[in-house]
């Protein structure tokens, strides 16, 4: 007797991934660390030096984050109402802050005390950077002015009102401390030099509300952000424009750099983080998130990553090295290690392991089969008794039908392939026909199980075709035949958008064939072929309706 044949899943090729060094880079940031804060994270900054603290700005306080405990190491919490942009200074000893009363306030990181309150701007304070000397602070308003502060003698030394309405975005020069860039809801980018008080060396328009910027560490380049575009400007040549992305569905908030400045980073309110390499502004890997990213920081050696979230999450992600994953998991070896390929093959006879007697290679050596144990479904059991009903029922569970589909519909291939689709499809109450339902209306548009789930479609509509239905049975019956008129919809534009290019590509040779030489003027015009799939797709949509 021939032994039973499986069934055979009908599974189509999935495209995969390609894999890249920055992929397996970034693939070794670990399981997200998370924590919840009262209210949306404004804005996130790293110390630039070792421990990396973490600034964060939400609601009426600051906070300072140990990377590594994920502790609270300092709160300030001077603030009446909401307090912005939080930035730690590079020797990691002062921290400066913006407030929704228009002050911009100065903390000694050790001891928590209130240093310096600068008055002067109208308007909140979004944010406010140190500059590279560390003796001065700019600050970026919604007053619509830029104004550069001096830090031992708390006065004001500039201030630029050039935008026309709130500017939310700036930075600061890693070389100079003279130069510093903002970024503002009337579309503008303004690069401004203190040595220069008549006004801004120069001004782009990015085209949509700015709401971050960055420079580059050489000076030579900067980035803005805005909408759903990222476009990057030559300083030197006076802003013109060198590269404009799209690759964020939603509004970008925020810009980093990584990797040594090799790689760009941002986040937006469609959930994700998107990489980017800074020679071809190509993405090299996404980080997904579970709500919008607000702000982003990353720490100078990329070993945390962190994310602030319109939900008050603060998710830090670490990388794992191989030192900490040998500490997590000791019993387990991290060097791949070939199998020993005689271990299995030969054994010491039963013979002579029950007797005590001297080794014989001749005859006390035999050699090691496996057999391999041959695991049979439960389908294929149920189809090899015969028993379609209770093979249907078992590839119909929620998980089968939501998360496998390719197995329900080959048990279904099969029962038609055995004529037992009748069989398994009558007498069903209405708890297993609504599974059967609700299967064909979720997968009947899917084209690569089309041809196999209309016939059962056909089949299930002739065996209930003159039975009474309850109301529950009948409501799914016509969910079905609303998937079906959509798709039928589809394929009917689908095909008038065929017959259109059919009469542009068609009037296009025409031309063509008047102005060539080489064709005869009696030659027939070459036929265009139609779309198969699209009528295929239609001849079996409408079977089922």
């Amino acid at each position: 007797m021939a032994s039973f044949k499986k069934t055979q899943i009908r599974s189509l090729p999935k495209i995969g991934q390609k894999v890249t060094a920055d992929t397996l880079y970034w693939r070794k940031l670990n399981f997200p660390v998370t924590v919840k804060e009262f209210g949306p994270i404004d804005y996130i900054d790293v110390m630039p030096i070792e421990p990396y603290f973490i600034a964060v700005s939400s609601a009426a306080k600051v906070q300072i984050y140990n990377p590594i405990t994920h502790q609270v190491h300092r709160h300030f919490t001077r603030f009446k109402e909401a307090a912005f942009g939080a930035s730690i200074r590079s020797d990691g000893k002062l921290v400066v802050a913006g407030c929704d009363e228009g002050h911009v306030k100065l903390f000694d990181l050790g001891s928590k005390s209130l240093l310096r309150i600068f008055k002067g701007h109208k308007g909140p304070v979004h944010r406010c950077k140190f500059t590279t000397d560390n003796v001065h602070v700019v600050s970026f308003s919604d007053d619509k002015s830029v104004a550069l502060w001096d830090l031992p003698s708390e006065t004001e030394i500039i201030k630029f009102s050039e935008h026309s309405d709130y500017v939310r975005a700036g930075c600061v020069s890693s070389i100079s401390s003279d130069l510093f860039l903002s970024g503002s809801f009337d579309h503008t980018v303004k690069l401004y030099d203190a040595r220069s008080p008549t006004g801004s060396t120069i001004s782009v328009d990015h085209g949509s509300p700015v709401e971050s910027v960055l420079m580059y560490p050489s000076n030579s380049i900067f980035v803005s952000v805005g909408g759903t575009e990222l476009r990057v400007w030559d300083m030197l040549a006076g802003g013109r424009l060198l590269a404009r992305v799209s690759q964020h569905h939603k509004t970008i908030t925020c810009v980093h750099l990584a990797s040594d400045g090799k790689r760009l980073v941002t986040g937006g309110l469609d959930r994700h983080a998107k990489i980017y390499d800074v020679q071809s502004y190509q993405v090299v890997h996404t980080l997904d998130f579970p709500s919008p990213v607000l702000s982003l920081g990353i720490t100078p050696d990329d070993f945390t990553v962190v994310a602030g979230m319109a939900n008050g999450l603060i998710s830090m992600q670490h990388r794992q090295t191989q030192a900490e994953a040998r500490a997590l998991y000791p019993k387990q070896s991290f060097k791949v290690q070939k199998k020993s390929q005689t271990a299995y093959r030969f054994r010491l006879n039963a013979d002579f392991r029950s007797v005590n007697r001297s080794f014989n290679p001749a005859t006390d050596i035999e050699v090691a089969t496996r057999t391999d144990t041959n695991l049979v479904s439960r389908y294929d059991m149920f189809l090899r008794k015969f028993q379609y009903s209770k093979a249907l029922d078992s590839v119909l569970t929620p998980y089968i039908r939501k998360k496998k589909p390719a197995i329900t519909v080959s048990v279904m291939h099969e029962l038609i392939r055995r004529n037992g689709l009748k069989s398994a499809l009558a007498g069903r109450d209405d708890s297993s026909l609504s599974s059967i339902l609700t299967f064909l209306a979720r997968n009947i548009n899917d084209p690569s199980h089309a041809s196999i789930i209309t016939q059962v479609a056909n089949t299930l509509l002739e065996v209930y075709e003159s039975s009474c239905l309850t109301p529950q049975s009948e409501k799914l019956f016509l969910q079905l035949q609303e998937h079906v008129n959509r798709e039928v919809e589809y394929v009917k534009h689908l095909m008038e958008i065929e017959g259109m290019l059919h009469i542009l590509l068609a009037s296009t040779t025409t031309q063509a064939r008047r102005g060539s030489p080489h064709v005869g003027q009696g030659s027939p015009a070459k036929p265009m072929l139609p779309s198969a799939a699209a009528a295929a797709n239609a001849t079996m949509i409408y079977n089922v309706g």
